[in-house]
């Protein structure tokens, strides 16, 4: 049931929320039992949707946590979800199961952030990747964009850098794109005006119109005198109820080929 109340600021979000995801009206009231002369009564302001209504839309439209709570402030209504932080008590059985998936993935790395891209949790595999890097990159708060993309940082050990960089920029686009946060905006602009190398790209940052021997693009990264190829993958929480919970990621790293396999293998005592 909505009531009409004229001005009401959720419609024009909802409106921008149903533009990105390319549903029409109509196919939107479809999908929430609704009707598409509703629909656009509450983009407009002429009614104001319950708090129901607001949750169900945002559900059909896939709408991230953390802005379903800006919907319903927006609407009159108080935030459903909670934002807990990762050290809270409440917490303790998240970060157990993440500390043991972390140490189970080893030797390989795998770490975990949260939706500005800082570093929550990471396994040994991380900690080798990381070593000799400069003190004022991995002081606290560590970041994993900052830390890959910095000149200082892996940047220059990364044989493909400017595929990986593109990479990770259009994943941060992407991430923008719902995430609508000033922070994530300001840290894109920084990481995307670190120079890069001026030489020329190397064989591994070329479109070499031959089959590609790996599956996925790979991170293939420089150390101590070996090149070890990686394919990343990114998993979230199903049906996140926490903003926290629901804006971390745990990325893994497996290996691309045998000899890195091999290699990482050789490390575990």
């Amino acid at each position: 049931m909505t009531t009409v109340v004229p001005g009401t600021g959720a419609g024009p979000l909802l409106r921008g929320w149903r533009e990105q995801r390319r549903i029409s009206q109509l196919e939107l009231a479809l999908r929430a039992g609704s009707s598409a002369r509703h629909i656009s009564f509450v983009e407009t302001g002429r009614a104001r949707p319950s708090e129901e209504m607001i949750l169900r839309l945002a559900d059909h439209l896939d709408v991230p946590v953390r802005e379903r709570n800006a919907l319903l402030l927006a609407a009159g209504y108080a935030p459903r979800y909670t934002e807990t932080p990762v050290d809270d008590p409440s917490m303790g059985a998240l970060r157990e199961g993440i500390e043991r998936l972390l140490r189970g993935y080893e030797p390989y790395p795998a770490l975990v952030v949260d939706g500005s891209y800082t570093v929550v949790a990471a396994n040994r595999g991380i900690a080798m990747l990381l070593d000799g890097l400069p003190e004022h990159l991995l002081s606290p708060p560590l970041n994993s964009m900052r830390i890959t993309l910095h000149p200082e940082g892996l940047a220059p050990r990364i044989r493909n850098l400017r595929r990986w960089r593109g990479h990770l920029l259009a994943q941060m686009e992407r991430d923008m794109a719902l995430a609508r946060r000033q922070a994530v905006r300001d840290l894109y602009d920084e990481v995307a005006a670190y120079p890069l190398p001026e030489a020329d790209d190397g064989p591994d940052d070329r479109e070499d119109p031959e089959p590609c021997p790996y599956v996925a693009l790979p991170l293939r990264i420089e150390h101590e005198g070996r090149v070890l190829s990686f394919i990343s993958s990114i998993s979230t929480f199903n049906t996140p109820m926490d903003v926290t919970v629901a804006e971390l990621a745990i990325e893994t790293f497996l290996p691309a080929d045998p000899a890195t396999a091999t290699y990482l293998r050789s490390l575990t005592p």
